[in-house]
């Protein structure tokens, strides 16, 4: 089943004089269970399209139909209920707030749902567990390395047990080995049924994912499928290679 469907979608900016295409007719299906890397270089558009496929922002013309539902003409009320029930979104920079313990960031989407606080609490609490963080939970962010952060990011897109996980350069602020943690991560996530689109600059990066969409002046100039790269793997060779040599 198709959870993502576009039909010659369009996003033009007006700078003053200026009109900027970012997305310049693009047509695009997404079935559910995909795990999608959206590549290009910076202005061709990829940006763009993860913020009108995020329910962030609505196309200029065309159409976008999310789980069957056509969205690109709705509210800004009825794109941000969206956004809570069905997407969660991962950022290069975790957006965690500084002041609050792993639990309580990973609730915050509970929180604007008005779900009651001691559900809050046992969701939120599962699905650190679910990454790996379950003894984490109390720590604040500035005590977590930055891996532990994105994974405390990952918990929080996961909280509301969305049909679609959107993460924007995942892997950008992290080390080679924590990337191929976070990338095993998102395949275990995709193997549970939940779609993954990568937004991403890295090609190693996007050789975890099953297809390539490359953008480039707003339009998708390459869709591709690929045998994924199997990141748990890669990190145990990595690890391999770096262990050190008993004296």
């Amino acid at each position: 089943m198709a959870l993502i469907e576009t039909h010659d979608l369009t996003k033009v900016y007006h700078l003053g004089e200026t009109d900027v295409h970012a997305l310049a007719g693009v047509s695009v299906t997404i079935a559910e269970g995909e795990f999608v890397a959206v590549m290009g270089p910076s202005g061709s558009g990829k940006s763009t399209f993860m913020n009108v496929v995020g329910c962030l922002d609505v196309p200029t013309s065309g159409t976008y139909r999310f789980n069957g539902e056509d969205v690109a003409g709705l509210s800004t009320d009825e794109l941000a209920g969206i956004r809570n029930r069905s997407i969660g979104f991962v950022f290069q920079q975790f957006n965690l707030l500084a002041r609050t313990s792993a639990a309580e960031n990973v609730e915050l989407p509970l929180l604007y749902s008005g779900v009651p606080a001691h559900e809050r609490r046992e969701r939120a609490l599962k699905k650190l567990e679910q990454v790996g963080l379950g003894a984490r939970a109390g720590h604040h962010p500035a005590q977590l390395s930055g891996g532990q952060q994105q994974r405390v990011a990952i918990a929080r897109a996961l909280v509301n047990d969305p049909k679609l996980i959107l993460a924007d350069e995942p892997t950008g602020a992290l080390d080679s080995a924590t990337s191929l943690e976070v990338m095993a991560l998102l395949q275990e996530l995709n193997r549970s049924g939940i779609t993954i689109i990568v937004v991403t600059h890295e090609q190693d990066i996007a050789t975890f994912a099953s297809r390539l969409i490359a953008f480039r002046d707003g339009k998708i100039v390459s869709d591709t499928r690929n045998a994924p790269a199997d990141a748990n793997a890669a990190l145990v060779a990595r690890r391999a290679e770096t262990a050190e040599v008993p004296a």
